[in-house]
């Protein structure tokens, strides 16, 4: 029983790592990459459609400083510009024939460090999921104590493996927030 919760209790732990690493990487860093973009919606074909751009289009990164995005439907490029200019994400496109350009301008310092403020809030979001998780399991042992399924002995020492898992949940989402502030300080 202790050793099913805490599969179930890694796999729900690991899952909010993955969403807080998708957090992190729409962060932009002076690096270009298609996670910056990927995720924006937008509405094409008249607005009766709202789809994410990596949805509609190749998004890749020429240089370190450069990202192009090559629609998969050449007539709907306006559109897909009009949606990144109004997600408002810091970025300005420009429309190249078929594809879309959007060089990275170098981030100021006082803008770097607004994005470490939100890299943190995005970290400390990510922790709240991990000790929800963990709040969870020790929950599912109190029920299993009071259904007599498991001892005392067991329930604390789950208890224990739980904690053990949450801490070491907590540090990887730690290591990789000092890794996006690196990151982010690189000029």
């Amino acid at each position: 029983m202790i050793d099913s919760l805490l599969a179930d209790t890694r796999d729900r732990m690991k899952k909010a790592i993955e969403v807080t690493r998708t957090d992190l990487s729409s962060i932009r860093s002076g690096r270009a990459t298609p996670a910056l973009v990927e995720n924006i919606v937008v509405a094409v074909y008249g607005g009766t459609q709202h789809l994410k751009i990596m949805e509609l289009a190749t998004i890749n990164a020429a240089d370190t400083k450069t990202l192009v995005i090559t629609p998969y439907d050449p007539s709907i490029i306006g559109e897909i510009d009009r949606g990144l200019q109004a997600a408002n994400v810091g970025l300005s496109p420009n429309v190249d024939g078929e594809l879309i350009r959007i060089s990275l301008p170098p981030l100021s310092e006082e803008r770097r460090q607004e994005y470490i403020k939100l890299a943190k809030v995005k970290l400390e979001a990510g922790k709240v999921m991990v000790r929800q998780v963990r709040h969870d399991a020790m929950k599912e042992l109190g029920v299993a104590l009071t259904d007599k399924e498991i001892g005392e002995d067991e329930k604390k020492a789950g208890e224990k493996k739980v904690q053990e898992l949450t801490d070491e949940m907590i540090a990887e989402i730690d290591t990789m927030g000092t890794k996006k502030e690196e990151e982010l300080l690189q000029v």
